[in-house]
């Protein structure tokens, strides 16, 4: 049998593993035994700063990164991943192999109840944002405003971008836009590499597109939603999170349409 029939089995019997067992091991963590001899705990130490234009990938929304995310990564590229999330010993053998650094995504005071959120509004949703702000603050957030500071007009994308950037570059946890539909803000968003904008209109669409999308910005139209209904509506999407593998499964076809266009 040759080298590359005993790779594509062990690739194999991967997938096989994750498809069956991953849900209970994700909630039963260290305490199995088999756990610890299939997967990586710890992945490579990595410096406080990245390198200076290397491609950045997000994974942190898994709790084990496999040889399929990572193969195609370039050498020295960075692989931003959750705290707790481990390597599966093919996918730690390709970064170690590659050079690839690891930077582990560490929640804000300890909790994900507390996040840094970049916030932004056009002149239409300026003075929407300034109420968000303070709900944000209530809730034990931290705020990163990028603007704008007036009703003065100026063009949504150039804050929709500012919020979408700092949401990609890891600076900020989650990001709320505001423009007067929340439409031209989430198709700006959206361009931004890693970004998935979502612009909801009532409760439950926020809850869904957190749940089912993994939604990292929520944009918001001034001129369709009261103030009472924006406060409803970031609560809910604040509140809820992706749990179900399954919905993880379909986010990650989402990334991977997004990598053919990176490359």
């Amino acid at each position: 049998m040759n080298d590359n029939s005993t790779r594509d089995r062990i690739r194999a019997l991967v997938r096989d593993v994750l498809d069956k067992a991953l849900p209970d091991e994700a909630n039963a963590g260290a305490s199995s035994g088999d756990t610890a001899s299939r997967f990586i705990d710890t992945a490579p130490k990595s410096p406080n700063t990245t390198t200076e234009g290397a491609t950045t990938r997000d994974e942190s929304s898994k709790t084990v990164i496999t040889e399929d995310d990572v193969r195609d990564l370039e050498r020295g590229a960075v692989l931003r991943i959750a705290e707790g999330a481990r390597l599966t010993p093919l996918a730690a053998d390709i970064v170690s192999e590659k050079g690839i650094e690891i930077v582990r995504r560490v929640p804000r005071r300890g909790s994900q109840a507390s996040k840094m959120i970049a916030v932004g509004a056009d002149h239409g949703g300026f003075k929407m944002k300034e109420e968000l702000k303070s709900l944000l603050n209530e809730l034990g957030h931290q705020v990163h405003d990028f603007g704008t500071n007036s009703e003065e007009a100026v063009d949504y994308p150039d804050f929709a971008y500012a919020v979408a950037n700092s949401v990609a570059e890891g600076a900020s946890d989650v990001g709320i836009m505001i423009d007067g539909a929340g439409v031209g803000s989430a198709m700006t968003a959206n361009k931004v590499p890693g970004v998935r904008a979502a612009a909801c209109y009532s409760v439950k669409l926020a809850r869904n597109s957190r749940e089912h999308n993994d939604a990292n910005v929520l944009t918001l139209g001034s001129g369709t939603i009261t103030t009472s209904e924006m406060r409803e509506i970031v609560r809910a999407w604040l509140s809820t999170e992706i749990s179900e593998e399954r919905h993880r499964k379909r986010v990650e076809k989402i990334k991977a349409v997004e990598r053919q266009y990176l490359r």
